[in-house]
């Protein structure tokens, strides 16, 4: 009987990501895989310099320590030289030391590599012990390799067309940037759209976030002429509860008056730019002693430098306060305490701090995207993305009584994300 498949986790997004602070939604998945795989067979690639450099497990051990905050090794002289020293160029200067392989950016060759690691027990099944002796006698065979890519970078046609050697499987968040041009930083419409193509047109499987998400990855794939062989399956990403933590909240948080929180990256699909305005609306009818708070939880994103202008002349003390930067537990211990969630987005393919209150109980107040009414379904209160007076009437309504709470809903678990994507790549034919 062969043996699981050994995946080739590509991890470029997650080492872009170190030092930029707490992990977004797709870092978060990217991560989840990483931690997952530990005690599966697998190997990682990722493009490091303009390289692609195939890594052992014991890099993603260490990847996952830095994600977590452990201290990254101290850039070496060459490093400080050329001014490399941030988090990201130390993380990349240790993992290509570690290395099995570097590869051009095409990645010709690396079939060969993988081949080599596999038949030398370099993927495991301990990826702590993974330079371990062989054991006598000799593994099981394996099945063909897959290669997983979930966190939308590395997704180049050169690349793509090199992977023959695996069977090819991309995850897909959304299609905002295809959708919504404007909603992205300036050029990644084109960038993503070439990725996408790449990854799509080449795959033997993709996997999508939830069911609107896969519907429109169909959309586009047959809008811009690619090839439709790949299954198209849903996997929904699970939601990791962490414990509140009241103590990492900055201690001059204000949490004796009704509040309620914004959470995720201040960009304008998220539409900040609505719940500033229903602030103002309130404060026209309220008295200061009165006026809800309003916690915006998140880093700043890109071109939505009107809404950054207004969170700037925000006053000192005032009703509504820009929060960067909190760790999960502080995030989560707002959440335990607040009226209701708020997420006036203009466009989603998922949306984890909709599944993240819903499984708390906490309140939402969301637009009708077809990705949050597939998640929450009734248990959300759905307002329009350019009701400002709605949306303050409704935490008006919620700021006159005590904090309210629901049945918890049941919400997608990682094992449930992951069983979903196995089953799905194990319908996946060997690539001749």
């Amino acid at each position: 009987m062969a043996a699981d498949p050994a995946v080739v986790l590509d991890v470029t997004r997650l080492i872009s990501r170190l030092g930029q602070g707490p992990l977004t939604g797709i870092d978060r998945v990217e991560a989840a895989w990483l931690a997952h795989l530990q005690d599966r067979p697998h190997l990682l690639l990722a493009r490091i310099r303009r390289r692609q450099r195939l890594l052992p497990p014991a890099a993603g051990a260490a990847l996952l320590d830095w994600t977590g905050g452990a201290a990254l090794p101290p850039a070496g002289a060459l490093d400080r030289l050329l001014g490399r020293t941030g988090a990201r160029a130390q993380a990349e200067t240790a993992l290509a030391r570690m290395a099995l392989a570097s590869r051009g950016p095409a990645g010709r060759g690396l079939g060969r590599a993988v081949r080599r690691a596999l038949a030398a027990g370099r993927a495991g099944p301990d990826p702590r012990a993974d330079l371990a002796p062989r054991a006598a006698q000799a593994p099981p065979p394996r099945a063909q390799p897959v290669y997983l890519s979930v966190g939308h970078a590395n997704l180049s046609a050169a690349l793509w067309a090199n992977l023959g050697w695996a069977r090819r499987v991309v995850l897909i968040h959304d299609t905002i940037p295809l959708d919504h041009p404007a909603f992205t930083r300036q050029g990644q419409s084109r960038a993503f759209r070439d990725r996408f193509a790449a990854g799509v047109g080449q795959a033997d499987l993709v996997l999508a976030i939830s069911t609107a998400a896969r519907d429109d990855i169909a959309r586009w794939r047959a809008r811009l002429g690619l090839a439709d062989r790949a299954a198209l399956a849903v996997a929904p990403i699970g939601t990791s509860l962490a414990a509140p933590d009241p103590g990492a909240l900055p201690p001059d948080l204000d949490l004796s008056r009704p509040f309620f929180v914004a959470l995720g990256t201040i960009e304008p699909r998220k539409n900040h730019a609505l719940l500033l305005d229903a602030w103002d609306l309130l404060a026209r009818h309220c008295p200061p002693e009165a006026m809800p708070r309003l916690f915006i939880v998140g880093r700043r994103g890109w071109r939505n430098e009107a809404t950054f202008a207004r969170l700037d002349a925000l006053p000192r003390g005032g009703p509504v306060r820009e929060l960067s930067g909190l760790p999960d537990g502080a995030v989560a211990a707002l959440l335990d305490r607040a009226h209701a969630l708020l997420m006036p987005s203009r466009a989603e393919g998922f949306g984890l701090p909709l599944t993240e209150a819903g499984a708390r109980g906490v309140p939402v107040l969301a637009s009708p995207l077809p990705a949050a009414r597939e998640i929450l379904g009734d248990a959300a209160r759905w307002l329009a993305p350019d009701d400002a007076q709605d949306w303050a009437l409704a935490v008006a309504e919620m700021s006159a009584g005590q904090p309210q709470r629901l049945s918890p809903l049941a919400v997608p678990t990682w094992n449930d994300h992951f069983a979903r994507a196995w089953q799905a790549i194990g319908a996946v034919s060997p690539r001749a």
